[in-house]
């Protein structure tokens, strides 16, 4: 296990200590029970409850030991994100398997779109999007059938903390802006909002009646993008899959020949080292399709709705019509005129 499994000596290790915290409470209760040093309790002989309890809660706190290990996949990623785009090139993604000799980022490219983890969109190649990566099945530890340890969703306390402050399901851009600008994260400075996140926000509101769904798509998309290496981007429905290795079967790994010429592309290089951020169109993957993961009924207002001033001006239209109908500017009843006082267009109406 040790050659194949990665840190088994560190899992091994956690296994132990769990087993001796439980010597520990079966010593520290003896003494409370019979004011003795314990006794039998210190023998290395254990019941099934024992056994079963120590599985527990190896079970329970697996995930947040593993946690570390997540971490340190997402350190390593970052630092071949020289302009935070939550992206890294596959050429850099594969590199560091090889000049690191890296265990990690071997997954073949087709199990990486399948993963959702796959950006294809940029002009400067296939990309690698950290968040999606680390939190997709090819990371957790433990794939049951009916339950996954992964790494866990950075995103999650941001989305609640909006919800928090928000309190309902739609927001004002404003609202957001002041918000979302105003967070902080553990590994930045802070949060950057320039003006084509601005824009974005602002047309998700205008196709909304000017309010933003937080429980949707548009929105998720959007904090993806302010917060690159924390928040998933998140793909159409069917678009993806959470398939684990086993899940995938053959091909989840790439070829060392595929991994080596992928390796040898240094196209992206120059271009990410050289030009500034906006410069690399790097929200390509931008997508106006939204998907409600929450019933909106009754609350959304859509674009073509008219405003309140507009419902105004066509009601006090309609009423100078009628008005002026009944002192007979406009007559309703009135007697069709000689036809030989009428134009030639008589009769004909047009529509626009």
């Amino acid at each position: 296990l040790a050659q194949i499994f990665p840190h088994w000596d560190k899992i091994v290790h956690f296994a132990h200590g769990q087993v001796s915290a439980l010597n520990y409470q079966r010593q520290h209760q003896r003494k409370l029970s019979t004011g003795t040093s314990g006794g039998n309790a210190l023998l290395s002989r254990y019941s099934f409850e024992d056994a079963h309890a120590v599985v527990g809660t190896i079970t329970s706190s697996f995930a947040s030991f593993w946690e570390s290990e997540c971490r340190e996949m997402k350190r390593k990623l970052s630092t071949l994100d020289r302009q935070h785009t939550g992206r890294v090139p596959l050429s850099k993604f594969y590199g560091k398997s090889l000049t690191d000799s890296e265990w990690r980022f071997g997954e073949s490219e087709s199990y990486l779109r399948d993963l959702g983890a796959l950006d294809e969109t940029s002009w400067l190649g296939k990309q690698v999007i950290i968040p999606n990566y680390i939190q997709g099945a090819n990371n957790c530890i433990v794939a049951a059938s009916h339950y996954m340890v992964c790494c866990i969703n950075e995103c999650e306390p941001i989305m609640a903390e909006i919800e928090t402050a928000v309190g309902a399901p739609l927001a004002r851009p404003q609202q957001l802006l002041e918000l979302v600008g105003n967070l902080t994260l553990a590994d930045d400075d802070g949060v950057k909002l320039d003006t084509a996140l601005v824009a974005q926000l602002e047309s998700i509101a205008s196709a909304n009646g000017g309010q933003v769904p937080i429980h949707g798509r548009l929105f998720a998309q959007w904090l993806h993008y302010v917060f690159p290496r924390d928040c998933a981007f998140p793909h159409k429905a069917g678009a993806a899959q959470a398939l684990s290795p086993t899940q995938y079967g053959e091909g989840y790994l790439a070829s060392d020949n595929e991994i080596e010429t992928h390796a040898k592309d240094t196209s992206a290089e120059v271009p990410l080292a050289t030009m500034a951020k906006e410069e690399l169109q790097w929200m390509s993957q931008w997508s106006h399709d939204e998907e409600l993961i929450a019933s909106y009924d009754g609350l959304l207002a859509g674009p073509q709705q008219a405003s309140g001033a507009s419902k105004v001006v066509i009601a006090a239209g309609f009423i100078m019509f009628i008005l002026a109908g009944l002192i007979g500017v406009v007559g309703f009843n009135r007697k069709a005129p000689n036809s030989d006082f009428l134009l030639p267009s008589h009769g004909k109406t047009h529509f626009v």
